[in-house]
This record gives structure tokens, sequence and C-alpha cells, in this order.
């Protein structure tokens, strides 16, 4: 035989006794002794990676006044991250399985610090958009090598959970700590600095990932590299993050809009098929079609959608219409950081070895509804504390307790071989989630706008408040969207997802069942 092949035994008869019911896999090996110490780098660099999401969109005004960036071409400075992030993540993903995640890992922060670097020495526009691009390029190496670390390296069901609860609450708050670092950065130092800032971040992780991490022997996938899967996967993700974009900026019946999504539709559909047919893919389908790891990046990818939306109105919310500084703004932000951390180290790690997961996401996801739903309520004159408050830390706490069983999950069962590629689904997920939120969302908003200063400016004697108040409707119709959004993902997370804690096998109990990730039986045979 040439390859490893998965072969699974029918019925419950060929079980072993005990919650483990896989015969020798990642799960027997001794942890390894500086993981924890090895936690503390990875969760710094993906702090980084995260920061650098909005940390740039607080310096952007600045940096385009400086570098003479037109209107038209702004959008660039985070299009380019965003196009090259999302469109290679699948294929850095498949380089960490077959280089080490390890090495992966070190040369992707080492990569992300130059790229950052040059970002912050930049003298014009193509200098910038060309250092974006490369920051995303790099980024697709680093983000899911440092996944797959830690689902290689914690194989202990409450260990893992503590692990995936620190990790699970800076993807979902880095992103708002980015905006209280950036407005100082911009407003006390220079708009530069939001690029510098990444060298000692990225420096620091790389020289302790190099001396602490270990790799576990024997997890990585050797197979040779699926050239037409990269291709295929990298152009229809680029059409479609460029699609959802263009859609923002240009609207969703224009000729080339449409013509991006039919062209991300076609590439992606030849892909999954190519994927069926050849020795090696790039991304196996048994990392999709698995229905619990297809539940939390159906899931995930929808709450993002919800996320991501929300962080834009506010931000134009409270600097616009409630008049707040760029670190005020950042500030403001902040219940929704404590609730984040609250949920996923607090009641997610807690609860995630005692209860089934969708019995933390279904109701995380509800719970973070709850919050969207009172910020629905705003107003021109809305009170911070009566209603943004309880809005974000109800938002926080509810996605913290989701996101920490859905980041464990999604590499939860997997093959070390794998675990590269299904880390890099759970990025893409949200990489996709966020450029279909920001284009969705914001159109929403822009068309709910329009239709309230045509409905109200016969009446209106003041032009300027007008203005605001059509700002603040179309912010909150298109938040009632997100809302909806996030019923339909706690449906998913609940429908589709049937494993029980770790460590307990399926939920319900059932024996034979083979849905869940939790109750397989794998036997590699390994070629000689």
């Amino acid at each position: 035989m040439s390859k490893t092949a998965d072969t699974r035994l029918p019925g419950p008869d060929t079980r072993l006794p005990g919650p483990d019911t896989r015969l020798p896999g990642p799960d027997t090996r001794l942890p390894d002794p500086s993981r924890w110490k090895a936690l503390a780098f990875i969760a710094l660099a993906q702090l980084m990676v995260v920061l650098d999401a909005t940390i740039v969109n607080i310096a952007l005004p600045s940096a385009q006044t400086d570098l003479g960036i037109s209107e038209g071409n702004k959008q660039w400075v985070i299009t380019a991250y965003a196009l090259a992030f999302g469109g290679l993540l699948l294929f850095g993903g498949r380089i960490a399985d077959l280089w080490g995640r390890k090495r992966t890992f070190v040369v992707g922060l080492l990569g992300f610090a130059a790229a950052s670097a040059l970002g912050g020495a930049a003298q014009g526009e193509a200098m910038m958009f060309g250092s974006r691009a490369l920051q995303g390029v790099f980024g697709a190496l680093l983000a899911p090598a440092a996944l797959s670390l830690l689902a290689v390296m914690f194989t202990d069901a409450k260990e893992r959970a503590k692990a995936f609860g620190i990790y699970g609450a800076i993807a979902g708050g880095g992103g708002a700590v980015g905006l209280i670092l950036g407005g100082f950065l911009t407003e006390y130092l220079n708009w530069r600095w939001t690029f510098f800032v990444n060298i000692p971040f990225a420096v620091l992780a790389a020289a302790g990932a190099y001396f602490v991490i270990r790799e576990p022997a024997g997890s990585r996938n050797r197979s040779p590299l699926d050239i037409p899967g990269v291709v295929l996967s990298t152009l229809g993700l680029v059409s479609l993050v460029y699609g959802f974009t263009r859609a923002e900026s240009a609207g969703w019946s224009d000729s080339l809009t449409i013509g991006t999504f039919v062209a991300a539709g076609v590439l992606l559909l030849a892909f999954v098929v190519i994927e069926s047919r050849v020795k090696s893919p790039l991304l196996p389908l048994r990392v999709l079609t698995e229905r619990n790891r297809g539940g939390v990046y159906l899931s995930l990818g929808l709450a993002v959608i919800a996320m991501f939306g929300l962080f834009l109105f506010l931000t134009y919310y409270l600097q616009v219409v409630k008049g707040y500084s760029p670190v005020k703004t950042g500030f403001a932000f902040l219940p929704m950081i404590a609730g984040m951390i609250t949920g996923s180290t607090q009641i997610g790690t807690r609860l995630m070895t005692r209860i089934p997961p969708r019995l933390l996401m279904g109701p995380g996801f509800l719970v973070a509804a709850v919050g969207m739903l009172l910020l629905t309520q705003l107003d021109v004159d809305t009170s911070y504390a009566a209603v943004i408050l309880p809005g974000q830390l109800l938002l926080g706490l509810g996605m913290g307790t989701a996101f920490m069983p859905a980041m464990s999950l999604a590499t939860h069962g997997i093959e070390p071989r794998d675990a590269g590629v299904a880390s890099a689904m759970v990025n893409t997920s949200q990489q996709v989630g966020g450029a279909i939120g920001t284009a969705l969302l914001n159109t929403i908003a822009a068309g709910a706008t329009t239709a309230y200063i045509a409905d109200h400016a016969a009446g209106a004697a003041d032009p300027e408040l007008l203005q605001l108040q059509a700002m603040v409707s179309g912010f909150a119709a298109a938040i009632w969207w997100a809302v909806g959004i996030l019923v339909v993902a706690s449906l998913v997370a609940v429908t589709f997802i049937n494993t029980g804690r770790p460590g307990a096998g399926p939920a319900g109990g059932r024996s034979g069942s083979t849905d869940g990730a939790e109750d397989e039986i794998r036997i590699p045979v390994v070629a000689h």
C-alpha cells in the first residue's frame, strides 16, 4: 500500500472498554512537559494576528493622508491583506502538515515581522499594499500552524479545555484590544507604529517557539503536494473574498461582482471534485464531511458575520455620533473583551469537560443574540451605560462561551496528518465570515440609511441631525439581521454537533454511532 488508510470496524462489539474507543493514536502519547510554555508563545502570536485585523482600521485615515492614497484605493489597505490571508489559508495549513508545524510557525512569524516593518516604512500606496499582501501570505502560514500545534500538543481533555479557552478568548477579544492599542498608537505616536508594534511580538514569539516547542514525532503528512488543489482553492477563495469586498463598494448588482461570485462558485466546485479524486488531496473531504467539524465551521462562520459588522457599526457610532476619540472608542469596547475572556476561560473551560459542546455553543450564540438585540435599540441619544455596556457584556459572554468549544472541537478527533488543514478551515470560516459580514451588513445599513433620509427629509429642520439619525437607523436595521444570523448559528450548532463531552463518547450515550468524532475506531494501516 502507498498511503495510510482509515479503516473503521463496524458494530458495537468491536469497541474497547472505557471512554476512549480509538486504538493507539495521538491521545495515547505522554504530554509534552513544555506544552504550557509553548502555549504562551502560541497565544502571543495569535494575539498579534488578531490585533492586526483591527489595529490598522484605526490608523487608516492618518496613513491615507500621509501616503496620498486616493479615496477609491484606500480599501486595498484592508483588502490586500484579506485576499492573501483568506486565499492561502488552506495552502498554509497543508504546508504546516508537510514541513512541520513548528517550522511553519516560526517562518510565518519572522515573515510577518518583516512585512510589518515594510508597512511601517511605506513611502507610497504601492509599498503599503504590497506589505499588507505579504502580511496576509505569512499570516496564512502562521494562523493554522498555531492552532494545529495546540491540537497535537494538548491531548488531555481538561488541559485541552484550558488551552483552547485561552486561545478562544484571544481569538474573540483580540480584535477589540486592537482598537484600544491602535487608538493609543495613532493618537499619541504615529500610525506607522501600528505596524512596527508587530515586530517585538513576532520576534519574541518566534524565539520562544524555536526553543520551547517540541512537535510530536510522526505527526507530519509527507504526501506530495496537491498542486491543482492549491491553485483551485486559492483562486476560488480569493474570488469569494474579493466578491464580497467589491459588493460593499460597487453593489451586489455590479457585473464584475456577479462575475466574481460565479467564478468563485465554479472554482470551488471544481476544487471539491478534484479533492474527491486525487490520491493526496489538499483538503481531505473527511475533514469537512464529519458532521461535528462541519457544524463548527458553519456556525462559527455565521457568528463571525454578525461580529464583524458590529465592530464596524459601533466604531462609527461611538466616533461619529457620540464624538468619542480613538482611544475612548477603544476603551468603550472593554466590556465586550471582559465578557469574552470570562465566557471562554471561566464558563467554557469549566463546563466543556462536563457537558456536550452543543450545550455550550447553542446557548452561547443565543446569549450573544440577546446582547445584539439590546443594540438594536441604538438611537442618537442612547445611553452607553444603559444599552451599549450590557449589550456588549452579553455579546462577549455568549461568544466567549461558544468560541472556546468551537476552537477545540474543530480539531478534536482529527488525525495528526490532517491537523494543519483542519485548523486552516477554522481560520477560513472566520475570514470568509468576516468578509461576508462587513459587506452584507454594511450594504443593509447603507440601504436603510438612504430609505430613512428619503422618508424624513421633507420635515427635517436640522439636516446634520437627520444625517446622524439616518446613520443610526441604518446600523439598527443591520444589527437586526445580525441577531437573526446568530440565532441561525445557534440552530446549526445544536442540530449538527452531536458529540458528547470530551472522553465520554457520543451525545446521548449511543454506542454504535459513527457520527461523532469521539466514537470512531481508527486503525492506521501503515505502508511498508
